[in-house]
């Protein structure tokens, strides 16, 4: 009656281990003589592993060890369009994690920058440099099989980069320039270019 009881508490503790796995339960088996032990030495470690961390778990709430998280109580910052690496970015982000990053994560991110570092550089045939390095880089992202989110930023245009890059030069040259004249015309006092006339310091009697 007893090894009864006990089997049955087996499969039980069996099945609440396949549940939390997400593996199909085991199939009921019997315990004569052609029974190998050796087919329920795996299941076994697998349910001491998971006890064992579950021990664990409860050692460290009861401690108090998951009070007063970061985020306790508020709602997942989940991104507005679907992004199966939001979690990574997010990590990164929050963690100041740099040179770290999958290369297709990586190339996203320096698309997405590309613009404002094309800006520092001072000449075109400098930007003609950058891009290429650049689309070397993102080609050779396609070509490795090591795994992970896929590469789907696209090359870009030098020439076309080039353009873009004269383009946004003067018209931050403009803007500075518009900038300048209205602080010379703020300097004057009525915005007009004359300076104002000075007042008396004495009246009349």
């Amino acid at each position: 009656m007893r090894d009864r009881e006990r089997d049955e508490e087996r499969r039980l503790r069996e099945a609440a281990v396949a549940r939390a796995m997400g593996t199909p339960p085991p199939a009921a088996h019997d315990d004569g003589d052609d029974a190998d032990p050796d087919d329920d030495a795996p299941r076994h470690r697998i349910e001491q592993q998971t006890l064992w961390v579950d021990r664990q778990v409860r050692a460290a709430m009861a401690r108090g060890e998951f009070d007063n998280l970061p985020g306790a109580g508020k709602p997942l910052q989940l991104p507005d369009q679907h992004d199966p690496d939001w979690w990574v970015k997010r990590l990164i982000e929050r963690e100041k994690i740099t040179g770290v990053l999958p290369p297709a994560l990586g190339l996203r991110k320096e698309d997405a920058e590309l613009d404002a570092t094309l800006d520092r550089l001072a000449t075109e045939q400098e930007v003609r440099r950058a891009v290429e390095d650049f689309n070397r880089r993102v080609v050779e992202a396609r070509r490795q099989l090591l795994g992970g989110p896929p590469v789907v930023t696209q090359t870009r245009d030098p020439e076309a980069e080039a353009v873009a890059w004269r383009e946004r030069r003067v018209e931050r040259r403009r803007r500075a320039a518009e900038v300048a004249a209205a602080a010379a015309r703020s300097d004057t006092g009525d915005g007009t270019g004359r300076d104002e006339p000075r007042r008396r310091w004495w009246r009349r009697r």
